[in-house]
């Protein structure tokens, strides 16, 4: 069942997690901080929890509280370490690469999901601030049940969208970037960890984990 239907057992039925109609069509080039634009852009009246999925620290850092944990995936998007930190593993002068997602038909992402308080996003939105949105999406348990959730994306249209590079070159910028919460490298170290332990098979993620290992000769 998805949130449009009962959801969890024993549940009443919610509203589907519907954009809001004016945010449907975006600006040519999105602001750097996207903390208010998010706050418009869905409606959680008449809800009590809602499901967020998460690809990249949020399968490592859940600096929030939530009301259940699972793990789960999302189908047709891969990730990709194209989005430019700013504010959290890298500064304004040398800013570090971090995840986002991009549309690949037929790959499955593997992540985690949290069914939180409606009240959680006001953190969220701002943690999550640096160009990227919420989108709803579908996503699936390991048990082969289903939800909808909502996910952060940075689209190519946001103002700190770096883009495609060599992965080579992406753990060299890796390797030098810190910020507030810590070096660009230990998002990168812990992710790689995160997704062994889940099971997923990111070769992109890998790869450039083997490219940053090779840069600072760290043990495997």
């Amino acid at each position: 069942d998805t949130g449009a239907g009962k959801g969890l057992a024993g549940r009443t039925a919610v509203p589907a997690l519907h954009p809001v109609s004016c945010i449907l069509y975006l600006p040519s080039v999105m602001t750097l901080d996207t903390s208010e634009l998010n706050k418009t852009r869905h409606d959680f009246n008449g809800r009590d929890s809602v499901w967020l999925f998460g690809y990249g620290s949020l399968i490592f850092k859940a600096d929030f509280p939530f009301l259940e944990r699972r793990p789960a995936s999302i189908e047709g998007w891969a990730r990709r370490f194209w989005q430019g930190s700013h504010d959290h593993r890298g500064t304004p002068e040398r800013p570090g690469r971090v995840l986002t997602l991009v549309e690949s038909p037929g790959t499955v992402c593997a992540g985690m999901a949290y069914r939180v308080a409606p009240s959680v996003f006001e953190h969220l939105d701002v943690r999550e601030k640096n160009g990227y949105l919420r989108f709803a999406t579908p996503m699936t348990f390991a048990d082969g049940g289903h939800e909808e959730g909502l996910v952060y994306i940075a689209t190519e249209d946001n103002e700190a969208f770096l883009g495609e590079a060599p992965e080579a070159d992406i753990a060299r910028q890796i390797a030098l970037a810190t910020g507030p919460s810590g070096p660009n490298s230990e998002y990168l170290l812990r992710l790689a960890d995160s997704l062994r332990q889940l099971g997923d098979d990111c070769s992109h993620t890998f790869a450039i984990e083997a490219c940053l290992r090779a840069e600072e000769r760290l043990p495997r």
